[in-house]
């Protein structure tokens, strides 16, 4: 079913709300995506209701629309991690967050419990943070995904370090673009990936010290070239597939592949002498590394906040779509063509 914009406002009822929410029936393209009239109860013990202004879209929206997440969705479901907004309502459980505060969600939840496509939503308090008042909206609904998604890998698990070189393929991509702000705030080195030239200009100004454009330059010998024959230290790659091969290739001894995304549809294969010959580390990683886990949860929020205080972390904005244009911000979303975060506004 298409989904078709309903401009009715939400509403209060009994304690709770009617409001617009975005769900789909079935797995499938941007076209599943419908608006219903739902309603949002008052919040449990440890929830808070939140009127949503701004929603960060990510690749897992698209993944999970397609139900080729790391979980299935439960028919019908919702979408969406990212969201900035006011709380509306508090569970009596919550003591850290009261109405009129302004706050954003972590992604820290499974999206078969709570999502974020909708003008008012439910979430637990544990994936509520304030966010500071320097942050827009838009700004504060960027940033979780994708910072702390590159924080886990990179600084947690891996503890990168001044003068290691960390290979970050899909460059440009808003988890791409926090993995070099990072990778420059741990005073590592940057080589971003991207497919062509066209954006070699704009990841130079982002921070990456080195672009290879890997449609047009032979990558494993261009990192070689930037590394002295050494190899980069660690990959952090969202894509897999046959690239897989290359990213081994150019690594140093013992170095690691982060892998935290499926972008490829091919099959990837693991070359197997290679790593052996290398000692080569591959990891799958996914944020809950972090989320998933109360003590880190936090540490990473603090690190991103500071990092924004400082100015050395920044959510780059791509583009700012309306509500109403969800299958339109879906189908861009899959056309690949972004530089940062894409948000929508309601």
């Amino acid at each position: 079913m298409a989904l078709v914009p309903n401009h009715t406002p939400a509403t209060r009822l009994d304690g709770g709300f009617m409001s617009r929410m975005i769900k789909f029936a079935q797995a499938g393209g941007p076209e599943v995506l419908e608006f219903i009239e739902m309603g949002v109860p008052a919040p449990g013990p440890h929830e808070i209701r939140i009127k949503v202004k701004a929603i960060g879209i990510n690749r897992a929206d698209s993944m999970w629309r397609n139900d080729r997440y790391v979980e299935s969705p439960i028919f019908p479901a919702g979408l969406g991690y990212d969201c900035a907004g006011v709380v509306d309502a508090v569970g009596k459980d919550v003591t850290d967050f009261a109405v009129a505060d302004t706050v954003s969600t972590l992604p820290a939840f499974s999206l078969n419990k709570y999502f974020t496509y909708g003008e008012v939503i439910l979430a637990p308090d544990h994936a509520v943070v304030k966010h500071p008042e320097s942050l827009s909206f838009v700004e504060a609904a960027s940033v979780w995904m994708m910072f702390m998604t590159a924080y886990g890998a990179l600084v947690v698990d891996a503890r990168v370090k001044a003068g290691d070189l960390v290979i970050i393929p899909a460059a440009s991509s808003s988890v791409g673009l926090a993995a070099i702000q990072i990778a420059n705030h741990a005073g590592a080195i940057p080589i971003a990936l991207t497919g062509t030239s066209d954006k070699k200009k704009r990841l130079h100004e982002a921070g990456a010290a080195h672009v290879v454009a890997t449609q047009e330059q032979d990558m494993v010998a261009e990192v070689m070239r930037i590394t002295n024959g050494r190899g980069a230290r660690v990959a952090f790659d969202p894509v897999g597939g046959a690239d897989l091969a290359k990213l081994i290739a150019a690594l140093t001894n013992e170095g690691i592949v982060y892998i935290y995304g499926a972008l490829s549809e091919d099959d990837t294969p693991i070359p197997v002498l290679e790593m052996i010959r290398k000692m080569t580390i591959v990891k799958g990683y996914s944020i809950r590394l972090v989320t998933g886990d109360e003590a880190r949860r936090k540490a990473a929020v603090d690190y991103v906040t500071k990092g924004l205080a400082s100015g050395a972390l920044k959510p780059v904005i791509d583009r700012i779509f309306k509500f109403d244009d969800m299958v339109e911000v879906h189908r861009y979303l899959e056309n690949s063509g972004q530089f940062g975060k894409i948000v929508v506004t309601l």
